[in-house]
């Protein structure tokens, strides 16, 4: 199996579940044995499919993430996966408190800093608006992050 990687967002049923999506489809594409799930710090939608808007967004650009149910990130996940992507900073500071080890910390970053290492971006959260053009600018912000890993990453670049 290749590299294991997880994202995170606050409830794991709009940002981190795209982005899930959008690695799973390229990885696929490209052959990549990679083991890409999500989850959220919070688990308040614990087994839930994504957000309808994440759904439809995803889907009007090929991408079917309904297989997806929203869980709780764990902290065996920060011993099992080997990088793991969030969102925000809030994100980052929530997992990081789950770190027990240096190299557990070393494993979380915000997933813009592929983008731009020294000021990287925080994805926001559409949830609460502004409804599809949100979702969509999170697609976009996401999809470039993705290419970036994928860039970085893929031993057959």
């Amino acid at each position: 199996m290749g590299l294991k990687i997880l994202m995170v967002c606050l409830g794991n049923i709009c940002r981190s579940p795209m982005a899930h999506g959008l690695l799973q489809q390229k990885a696929g594409f490209l052959g990549l044995d990679w083991d890409i799930d999500s989850a959220g710090v919070s688990g308040y939608h614990e087994g839930e499919l994504p957000d309808r808007r994440a759904i439809a967004c995803m889907k009007r650009h090929g991408i079917d993430i309904t297989y997806q149910r929203s869980r709780p990130i764990l902290y065996e996940d920060l011993f099992y996966y080997d990088y793991i992507f969030v969102m925000d900073r809030q994100n980052l500071r929530d997992v990081s408190q789950m770190a027990k080890t240096n190299t557990d910390e070393a494993k979380i970053s915000l997933i813009m800093s592929l983008v731009n290492e020294q000021h990287p971006a925080e994805v926001p959260d559409p949830y609460y608006g502004p409804g599809d053009s949100g979702f969509e600018l999170v697609y976009k912000m996401l999809d470039e992050a993705t290419d970036k890993l994928i860039e970085k990453y893929n031993p057959k670049a």
